[in-house]
């Protein structure tokens, strides 16, 4: 391909629109043209990475024995409604009506889709299991579309979905996508981790997420730096709780006056206490409900921890005012002895002793607060949020907290829409049984951008080979010169015929425009053929990542270049 046929723009100037840099580099390099918000246009450069995404995701997935189908992106609300989700989904999920006045929604997810195809064409045991995916467009209104690619209303993504006899079989299924997944985030030359993640809109038993360690990720994750364990913020654990005390024998439950003081730490100085064995009371609306939660002085409360124990849609820290409307209790003196609303405990608080905790009165805390003595919750659980100084729930290593973008999450969904949507079979002795499912999604444009955002530097992008629109870009220092021009010509010739992916850079400008726009572009080999060609016959190869640059004779630079680029794409498996 000839650079100058090719619908590329490069731009100097930093896009203002722009937060993150997979963003900036992505219009700067002319990857994509946004038209709307969260809606982009992909040019060549764009499309060609795009396409090598896929190309990875469908051999990988063919590999594990998933057959590829494609589903419509417009879907009838009546599937909606069966699985319970086309009101629980919220305003994410666009709602339309077509032309008979028919409530329609365009697909962000194909859960309800698939599952209608398998309840329609899958009937006795003999059909299982089976695994069906796609590579398709997906919207979501997002409310603030941000980030390029990586939060878009529209994007690309692979969807799988498997259907087994029983949860052995489930599993099983699961472990093959877990491995396909750990092979094509291999061989996209990506560094990423699997961790545990909440299911969040999706629903199931359980999930892992596969993510991208970049430092603009937009979730956190805990890793264990001495074993495997790894999990999102969302849902990572720390070492079993023990037990605080403020003494050993339980002490009677007394009111002091705390005038003025409402914080955790001004409260534990005043008392002689630490943080820690002060219990906090936060007041949280969960679907619309005033909740209280407790946990230790020193945490901080994880609200999607808290959302799943409560079985809520949505949770959302309370404000001064809604807690006063409806309770008349002054913030920053709550407690839970005689609490008059609903409270839930994280684990920890229930190990506490003779702790210090608000006593529902202005100016007011209480001391030697025992729980079961002075207090019971609604329920109990792991509610706080995992920081760096927690220990490995797995081994009791040290943990570390890093950023990491999201680019795959897989999900055992047991029957949540089988059984919804009458999804059954026939077993071996004719008894009718519900599908057990699973479901896989890869955001295929994201990884596009995730890769850029963990692969780049002050002058551009720098792809993994595997990802790369091109894998070879051949600059001509001067198109007057008849002797470079007609070496230029030849090697791109027998680049192409070797079957390298070739951008010949044909284009009469300056040697230093050339060289800024290759960084750029981040195709990882460099060739340039300029007056080395008339001196010594040579021609220079130059790495994108390293900046290493040789010298090689242009009878065996195609050779050369062939051999390097069939092992860099081996060793990525």
């Amino acid at each position: 391909m000839r650079y100058s046929q090719l619908l590329i723009t490069t731009t100097k100037e930093m896009p203002a629109e722009a937060e993150v840099i997979s963003h900036q580099l992505l219009l700067r390099a002319g990857f994509i043209r946004k038209l709307t918000s969260g809606l982009y246009t992909y040019l060549p450069l764009g499309l060609a990475a795009l396409r090598k995404v896929e190309k990875i995701v469908r051999e990988e997935m063919n590999r594990a024995g998933a057959q590829e189908i494609l589903m419509p992106m417009v879907q009838p609300a009546d599937l909606w409604e069966e699985s319970g989700r086309w009101k629980q989904y919220g305003p994410e999920l666009l709602r339309f009506k077509d032309r008979h006045q028919r409530d329609c929604c365009l697909g962000p997810t194909h859960e309800e889709v698939v599952t209608d195809v398998a309840r329609r064409e899958i009937h006795s045991y003999r059909q299982l299991p089976v695994n069906l995916y796609q590579i398709q467009t997906k919207f979501r209104d997002e409310i603030r579309p941000r980030f390029g690619l990586m939060r878009g209303r529209e994007f690309v993504m692979k969807d799988a979905y498997s259907f087994d006899v029983n949860e052995e079989g489930a599993e099983a299924s699961y472990r093959r996508m877990r491995d396909a997944y750990n092979r094509i985030f291999k061989r996209c030359g990506l560094e990423f981790r699997a961790v545990e993640a909440d299911s969040g809109s999706i629903g199931g038993s359980f999930s892992h997420e596969f993510m991208v360690l970049a430092k603009t990720g937009e979730d956190t994750l805990v890793i264990c730096q001495s074993c495997d364990y790894a999990a999102n913020l969302e849902k990572a654990k720390a070492a079993a709780p023990v037990r605080t005390e403020n003494g050993d024998a339980m002490q009677d439950c007394v009111k002091v006056a705390t005038p003025g003081l409402k914080k955790v730490d001004k409260v534990a100085e005043f008392l002689g206490l630490d943080t820690r064995q002060v219990i906090k009371t936060m007041i949280y609306l969960a679907d619309g409900e005033l909740v209280a939660v407790l946990v230790r002085g020193d945490r901080e409360v994880q609200p999607v921890k808290l959302k799943n124990l409560l079985n809520a849609t949505d949770v959302e820290l309370a404000d001064d005012d809604t807690v006063w409307q409806k309770t008349k209790l002054p913030v920053g003196y709550i407690g839970p002895v005689g609490l008059p609303i609903k409270f839930v405990a994280d684990q920890e608080v229930m190990l506490m002793g003779n702790a210090a905790t608000g006593a529902n009165e202005k100016g007011f805390h209480l001391t030697g607060v025992n729980p079961g003595r002075d207090f019971t919750p609604a329920l109990t659980g792991d509610l706080r949020q995992v920081t760096a100084e927690d220990r490995c729930p797995l081994c009791g290593g040290a943990l570390r907290l890093t950023e990491g973008i999201e680019v795959g999450h897989i999900f055992k969904l047991g029957t949540k829409y089988s059984a919804a949507m009458n999804a059954v079979f026939q077993d071996t002795d004719g008894q009718e049984k519900v599908m057990i499912m699973g479901c896989y999604g890869i955001g295929v444009s994201r990884v596009v951008a995730a890769a850029i955002e963990q692969n780049h530097d002050a002058n551009g992008i720098i792809f993994p080979l595997p990802l790369a629109p091109f894998q070879v870009i051949l600059l001509n220092l001067d198109l007057k010169n008849a002797a470079i021009t007609a070496a230029a010509e030849q090697l791109h010739n027998e680049l192409e015929a070797a079957g390298v992916e070739v951008l010949y850079d044909d284009r009469d400008e300056r040697p230093g425009s050339k060289f800024k726009d290759a960084d750029l572009l981040g195709i990882p080999y460099r060739v340039t053929v300029g007056k080395g060609v008339e001196k010594d016959g040579t021609v220079e190869l130059r790495a994108r990542r390293s900046g290493e640059t040789v010298m090689l004779p242009l009878a065996q630079a195609t050779a050369e270049i062939a051999a390097k680029i069939k092992a860099e794409l081996a060793a990525a498996g």
